[in-house]
């Protein structure tokens, strides 16, 4: 084990949030002084990737990894070798961004060992208002091929049930009812839930601190 590295993992089907989750968490680490990096492993969506942001995640200390030839007009799947120094980086917190659905999680597969010998969370990032995780049942099946996929096991939930600039507490709201019931039939704990910080969500108990205030960086403002 290595002294001080914390990864957490990114995953979720295309329109889900997982690149805004993971942006977001990386800047929430840096604002905190810990020395962070942020892994884009997305090599199937070439439109919304965290290198889109490099520049301003690297404004913040950031240290961000990129897929061979991002922000090019090269649409080739190709990782760097350089993704692998980040199993040996103490006192380091380190957020993978991952491609959409189980064909992006591939990816994490040929680092399957290196996961295995460190302390990491999957987080699985729901958003029930997009096609194919709208129910429960679709969401446990595209969750349990992003496990076969990835070979590596979600740990946490992440409610991040949106309609972008048009979200309200009513949406997030019936979102947690689906995603509650997920937590229930798997046993996956649900860590966050996710909501842009000028809505106001009131939440039952057992769900008080889960709250986490997002930036859209993704998503283009009407």
């Amino acid at each position: 084990m290595v002294k001080g590295l914390n990864i957490s993992i990114f995953t979720g089907n295309f329109g889900s949030g997982k690149t805004e989750m993971a942006i977001n968490s990386a800047l929430r680490s840096a604002e905190q002084g810990k020395k962070t990096v942020l892994v884009d492993v997305d090599v199937v969506n070439p439109f919304f990737r965290s290198a889109e942001v490099k520049p301003l995640l690297e404004e913040k200390n950031i240290k961000v990894i990129t897929p061979n030839f991002a922000t090019t007009n090269l649409d080739i799947p190709s990782l760097p070798a350089s993704i692998y120094s980040v199993f040996s980086m103490e006192n380091t917190n380190v957020f993978f961004d991952v491609g959409g659905d189980e064909d992006g999680a591939t990816s994490l597969g040929q680092f399957k060992s290196y996961f295995d010998s460190c302390d990491y969370k999957m987080y699985f990032v729901i958003n029930t208002r997009r096609p194919f995780t709208n129910n429960e049942e679709d969401i446990i099946g595209l969750m349990k091929q992003v496990e076969l996929r990835s070979r590596l096991k979600v740990t946490d939930l992440v409610n991040n049930t949106n309609l972008s600039y048009e979200t309200t507490e009513d949406i997030i709201l019936q979102g947690q009812k689906i995603i509650d019931n997920v937590s229930d039939m798997t046993g996956i704990p649900i860590t966050y839930i996710n909501a842009k910080k000028d809505i106001s969500i009131e939440l039952p108990e057992k769900h008080k601190g889960k709250l986490f205030y997002m930036d859209l960086f993704m998503q283009p403002k009407f």
